[in-house]
């Protein structure tokens, strides 16, 4: 079950702090909508290489296509998707 406080909650930022954990962020809301999220530095270092890794994974595709059917110019690119420069 997800840990959603209302930002009014860091007036005790410690117990606040205290309760976040590696799988468990704080989730913070301001005038009733979700605003920030509080997370575990190791879990955003995990994020973010897996979000790099996938990135990096995406353009090494992308590459392997190109090379295999060809690449398309970048003039081409604008003029498929009405493109000014």
């Amino acid at each position: 079950m997800p840990n959603i406080k209302n930002i009014s909650s860091l007036r005790q930022y410690t117990s606040v702090l205290d309760e976040v954990q590696n799988g468990s962020p704080v989730f913070l809301t301001r005038e009733g909508k979700g605003k920030y999220a509080i997370i575990d530095i190791d879990e955003y270092d995990s994020m973010k290489e897996a979000l790099w890794g996938r990135l990096f994974e995406e353009i090494e595709d992308a590459k392997v296509e190109g090379d295999k059917y060809g690449w398309i110019s970048l003039e081409e690119i604008k003029k498929r998707y009405n493109i000014d420069d």
